[in-house]
């Protein structure tokens, strides 16, 4: 079997299959992680990424190249997640630029759409390192550019480029030594290989495999909506809506917000894809149903009735406006010169941020990182012409600067803070008086200096930094590495503290997650000021996950 050209039809099927692939493969890339900390998530951002391209490409019907150039690029440029993700859908930017114009695609126009893409992504990193998803997309590039010399069969032509992408994982390791003392290739240069092969499976023919779109989900919420009206009436408000999801939203989330909906109501239906989550419930408080809801994202087509028939009107007028208030009080204020959008994860730590000046809160972190598209959505919501962005995990920074190009009539400013005390040390050295590019310098100063230790534990055997650490152990993480591993976290807490602590430390804070007990967090404290009795140290509650503690030096 030979191929020649690739019409629009077949490059649609190929793209899909290649989502659908890395979709399969995502949790294997998760597990490629160099950290043992309970991350992992380069196979998920890179997935939802594709997917969300994956959902406008399924879409177009009979599509030509330049269509489907676009959905490929938008969808991935404005669902993309994390640094893996977003370079990702510069790749598939880079890639489109060059075939969009074109009714079918050879071997040559192939190798100058690969060299578009490794340099688009090349261009939006500021300090790019070898030996990861970079690296084995310019190796790919440069193996098409010869390739194309020598065949013009696209089926040949792909196996080869697969073939060297392989070979040029594999020397990963040896490029970057963290790599090689966890025993693992880059992660995200593995994701990109698994969009390959699979982009070469729908070249060959085979069928990709589909998601269950809305459609089905509707069709089984409507079954199921009408055996229960026929169910006794002990609650007296019908209380349906939809959940925009705005962030990971996994099996053990919807048996937790089921049980929750159960201590308030009846007759509960939760059934959900990637995209919405669809809820009924029978409940005498309606607004609970939906405060609860609005963790998880935003509402839309609710309706309320009144199953006794009263007051239905006042009912449904009541519950909109709050859900409307839920959403974003920001629709309440004045507009401002300026606006701060934070990430923060954690009820505690949330509120720090709203008392220091956060306008809006997008709901990310370790686990979670919030898409181009939720960043958009946010700086929609601030009324200001001038907003900052504090990202507060180095995962997130590359979707807020793709976010702040994507904006064209507002003037967003991107720091670079990498952990929730440097976003916390940032937005607390604003200074009004300042101009706009002069407060992002002094603010971006002011948080360099803070250093930071997180405590969490760890999710697999490995040696790093010349730490052994084992499945289960208590670590500490600094800014620039592992910095203690213990068997229990009072002890690792103060290893960490002795780590980072130095003669010129004056101010210590330390925030203590959901898991830890306010019990616990006092006679962490007291331990503390043993470690460090020439220091000031703050306890505050953060409420964070993963993390036990976050502690911040200055």
């Amino acid at each position: 079997m030979s191929l020649r050209v690739i019409e629009a039809g077949l490059m649609q099927k190929a793209f899909l299959t290649a989502a659908n692939r890395l979709d399969e493969k995502k949790e294997w890339i998760n597990e490629l992680n160099v950290f043992p900390v309970p991350d992992g998530d380069t196979g998920t951002n890179m997935t939802m990424t594709i997917m969300a391209a994956e959902r406008e490409v399924a879409a177009l019907i009979n599509p030509d190249m330049e269509s489907l150039a676009k959905a490929i690029s938008s969808g991935s440029l404005r669902g993309a997640r994390g640094n893996s993700g977003v370079i990702l859908s510069q790749l598939f930017r880079g890639f489109t630029r060059e075939i969009k114009n074109a009714e079918s695609v050879d071997v040559v126009t192939l190798a100058k759409a690969f060299t578009q893409a490794a340099d688009s992504a090349y261009k939006a990193v500021m300090k790019p390192k070898e030996g990861t998803i970079l690296t084995v997309a310019r190796g790919m590039a440069k193996k098409a550019q010869e390739l194309a010399q020598e065949t013009d069969d696209i089926l040949e032509f792909a196996e080869k480029v697969v073939e060297y992408g392989d070979y040029i994982l594999e020397q990963t390791p040896e490029m970057l030594p963290v790599l090689k003392q966890a025993g693992v290739v880059d992660s995200g240069g593995q994701g990109l290989m698994e969009v390959m092969k699979g982009a070469l499976e729908g070249l060959r023919g085979k069928e990709p495999g589909r998601i269950a779109p809305a459609a089905a989900i509707k069709k089984t919420a409507g079954t199921a909506l009408d055996e229960i009206e026929t169910a006794d009436i002990r609650f007296g408000y019908c209380t349906e809506f939809i959940i925009n999801v705005e962030k990971a939203y996994n099996d053990g989330m919807e048996q937790e917000f089921k049980s929750y909906l159960e201590t308030v109501g009846d007759s509960i239906v939760v059934v959900s894809d990637d995209e919405v989550i669809k809820v009924h419930v029978h409940t005498n408080d309606p607004g609970l149903a939906i405060q609860k809801a609005l963790s998880y994202g935003s509402l839309s087509r609710i309706k309320i009735d009144n199953m006794r028939e009263e007051h239905q009107e006042r009912i449904n007028m009541a519950a909109e406006k709050k859900a409307a208030a839920e959403i974003s009080d920001i629709n309440e204020e004045n507009e401002k010169p300026y606006g701060f959008i934070v990430v923060s994860i954690g009820d505690g730590l949330g509120e720090i941020f709203k008392g220091i000046g956060a306008d809006y809160l997008i709901e990310g972190g370790q686990t979670m990182n919030p898409s181009t598209e939720d960043i958009l959505n946010a700086i929609e919501q601030i009324r200001a012409d001038t907003i900052y962005i504090l990202p507060n995990n180095k995962n997130i920074i590359l979707a807020a600067e793709q976010a702040r190009q994507l904006v064209k009539d507002k003037t967003i400013y991107v720091l670079p803070s990498k952990s929730i005390p440097q976003g916390i040390t940032a937005l607390i050295n604003f200074a009004p008086e300042l101009p706009p590019l002069e407060n992002l310098k002094h603010m971006t100063a002011e948080m360099e200096k803070v250093k930071i230790g997180q405590i969490t534990y760890a999710v697999r055997d490995t040696v790093i930094d010349g730490l052994e650490i084992h499945e289960g152990d208590i670590i500490g993480i600094g800014d620039r590495g592992m910095l203690a591993s213990g068997s229990e976290i009072s002890g690792t807490v103060l290893e960490t503290l002795k780590a980072i602590i130095d003669e010129e430390s004056e101010l210590v804070s330390i925030y203590y997650g959901c898991d830890v007990s306010p019990a616990d967090a006092d006679a962490l404290l007291k331990a503390a000021l043993q470690v460090c009795p020439d220091c000031e140290i703050e306890l505050h509650y953060g409420g964070q996950p993963i993390y036990y503690y976050i502690i911040s030096v200055e």
